[in-house]
């Protein structure tokens, strides 16, 4: 629940600038801090938008139904099979378009969004944390010898993820780094 409740507020944030940016298009967010790290830059590329529907909004609906349903758990709620899956299917897309979405700030648009970052880093655990779920429970089927290195290696995967994300942004952004060490 706490990763959806940050990621309400980071979506949430990330909207009302979107909306003043469409009212003003010489809007700064509180956010464009350089112009490596700089939420108006991305905001203003056409990959803010999925079908002309502005991005913060779908995190806006995910992130309150992750919430609607660790508030349903909390409150002692038994869910079916399909259900899980369905959770797990939402978590794989949100983890799919935060990874297209982190290639197209660093490798298109050349800038990092400080609240994207938020997103970045609270996204991979919702996913792999939900998968796990289902995999313990039976809802997805593996062999068992993987079930369990999974499981066993679980925070290594997500550790090794972290590794990547920032090594990437690290080599990607040393040129920027340098400068301010």
């Amino acid at each position: 629940m706490f990763v959806a409740v940050i990621g309400l507020v980071v979506a949430y944030w990330l909207t009302y600038d979107k909306i003043h940016i469409l009212k003003n298009p010489n809007y700064k967010p509180i956010c464009d801090i350089s112009p490596i790290i700089s939420c108006g830059d991305i905001m203003n590329a056409k990959q803010s938008n999925l079908l002309g529907v502005p991005n913060p909004i779908f995190g806006l609906v995910g992130f309150a139904m992750l919430l609607a349903f660790g508030l349903a758990l909390q409150g002692g709620a038994k869910l079916k099979r399909w259900l899980w899956l369905v959770i797990n299917g939402g978590a794989a897309a949100g983890f799919l378009f935060f990874v297209y979405l982190f290639s197209q700030g660093v490798f298109v648009l050349h800038a990092i969004c400080p609240f994207c970052f938020v997103i970045w880093m609270i996204t991979p655990p919702v996913f792999w944390y939900t998968t796990l779920h289902n995999l313990q429970e039976g809802n997805i089927k593996v062999k068992a010898k993987l079930k369990d290195w999974l499981v066993k290696h679980h925070g290594d995967i997500l550790l090794l993820w972290y590794v990547i994300v920032f090594g990437i942004l690290l080599v990607k952004f040393w040129y920027y780094w340098k400068t301010i060490i």
